[in-house]
């Protein structure tokens, strides 16, 4: 057995490059290596084709161990901030109602877009995940599907080309269009019902050790990938948050801790810097620097679009806000805003972004970032333009296409205006491993998020 994410001699090589992006010098480490015969590129799967001889293995864990956790200041503020309660002042609350007074006008309807919106988004990109940009046009177009309008389908697709690129193996049973049967397991979703369960138990105060202890309770560890798989491990180690988070940890700032910013987002209409806030709590538990703030931007983004006020730039121009304007992932953001301003194919949008970030790995959170507030600039917050942009643009396909259909969504502002063929599939059933949300709808979780959502932080509430 081959276990992804978890390699000594997999993790090491995706450490050196990470090191790297936040400017330590590894060069000395990395020689070493080299020299023991250690491959000089991390795999872009989850795990090498063959697991290393033992000398290389254990090599690899004493450098991974001499690179030791990239304790700097912006981490440290990061871990001062795990163990604070939320600036809201509000305590946990029994009945899992979170707020005083009522959220704005329109909400219940919006959230519940938003849940379609993400589960369509996500449905979309699940049968291209992991497919290179190249494959990705050359199966849509195909299927006469280029620009993408609809669902991918392997109807009238050559066999000849499905060997040279095959759908992703999990997926394509359950999202091909001949295939879907309302809304299949992704992780995408799981963690949107692990957050309603976070704030039911907890309210907004949580920590990030309330976080940890609910995956532990409610998380099947073979459901987490990439840094969520490695704080599991690091949990299960005895490696308390937020050193989790740094702890052998090379995918720390990848995409995982934004795709579980959705409910932060949802729940605060009006507030981004509160939804930011909680978001940020959230994500520390697995990653750092840039990871946690793709996590804040989504959740102001989020925030400013459930309040139901502002067009899509102007939800943007909120998340980046909340993120510091010299980091990396501000400026990708910017640059991905700009050129979907100023092009007008937004095929050319996707390319300029491949050759600017094509460096990082598929699911690093710099370049999808920058592509998702590309396609949602270019679809001007069009719901079925959002997510075809945003799956069109290849990486990480299921995680943008949601995290769009939920900002999509929100704007669109009730299930009824959003396409019948992207919402009648779904058949208002979501599959998950997480608990008793198996089979759910997506009305009664629209309800369920409803009620765990402050007022508008305009509105007067009770002392």
């Amino acid at each position: 057995m081959r276990l992804t994410w978890l390699q000594p001699e997999d993790l090491l090589t995706h450490e050196l490059r990470q090191a790297e992006e936040e400017g330590r010098d590894v060069t000395e480490v990395r020689t070493r290596w080299l020299a023991a015969g250690g491959h000089p590129a991390p795999p872009p799967s989850g795990a090498s084709p063959h697991p290393a001889p033992p000398h290389l293995r254990s090599l690899a864990e004493q450098l991974l161990d001499e690179l030791g956790d990239p304790a700097r200041p912006a981490f440290e503020d990061e871990a001062r901030s795990a163990d604070n309660r939320g600036s809201t002042g509000r305590s946990p609350l029994d009945s899992g109602r979170a707020g005083i007074g009522e959220p704005p006008a329109g909400h219940h309807a919006r959230v519940h877009a938003a849940w379609l919106g993400r589960a369509a988004g996500c449905l979309l990109g699940k049968p291209v995940e992991k497919l290179p940009l190249h494959a990705i046009r050359a199966l849509a177009r195909a299927a006469d599907n280029w620009p993408l309008t609809t669902w991918f389908t392997a109807r009238g697709v050559p066999p000849e080309l499905t060997a040279r690129h095959p759908w992703n193996r999990r997926s394509a049973p359950t999202s091909l269009a001949e295939n879907i049967d309302g809304m299949p397991e992704d992780d995408d979703l799981n963690y949107p019902l692990l957050n309603l369960l976070l704030l039911r138990r907890h309210g907004p105060a949580f920590t990030t050790a309330d976080v940890a202890a609910l995956w532990l309770d409610e998380l099947p560890a073979a459901r987490t990938f990439t840094a969520e798989r490695v704080a599991y491990r690091n949990l299960l180690n005895g490696v308390v948050p937020p050193r989790t988070a740094r702890h052998r940890n090379p995918f720390r700032e990848w995409i995982g801790a934004l795709i579980r910013a959705d409910v932060h987002g949802w729940t605060h209409p009006g507030d981004p810097g509160a939804a930011a806030e909680q978001a940020r709590r959230d994500a520390c538990l697995t990653h750092t620097g840039n990871g946690v703030h793709g996590a804040m931007f989504a959740a102001a983004t989020i925030a400013q679009a459930a309040s139901g006020s502002g067009d899509v730039h102007h939800c943007l121009a909120t998340g980046l806000t909340v993120v510091p304007p010299g980091s990396r992932l501000a400026e990708a953001v910017g640059h991905g805003i700009e050129l979907a301003r100023t092009t007008r194919r937004f095929d050319d949008v996707v390319d300029a972004l491949h050759t600017a970030y094509g460096r990082y790995h598929w699911v690093h959170v710099v370049p999808n970032a920058a592509l998702l507030a590309a396609a949602l600039t270019h679809a001007d917050g069009d719901f079925t333009g959002s997510i075809t942009r945003a799956v069109s643009g290849g990486w990480d396909t299921d995680s943008n296409g949601a995290t769009a259909g939920s900002v999509a969504g929100l704007l669109a502002g009730h299930p009824d205006a959003l396409p019948a063929r992207w919402t009648a599939p779904l058949k208002n059933r979501l599959a998950t491993s997480v608990g008793a949300f198996d089979g759910i709808g997506f009305d009664e979780l629209a309800t369920l998020t409803h009620e765990l959502t402050h007022p508008h932080p305009t509105e007067e509430t009770s002392p």
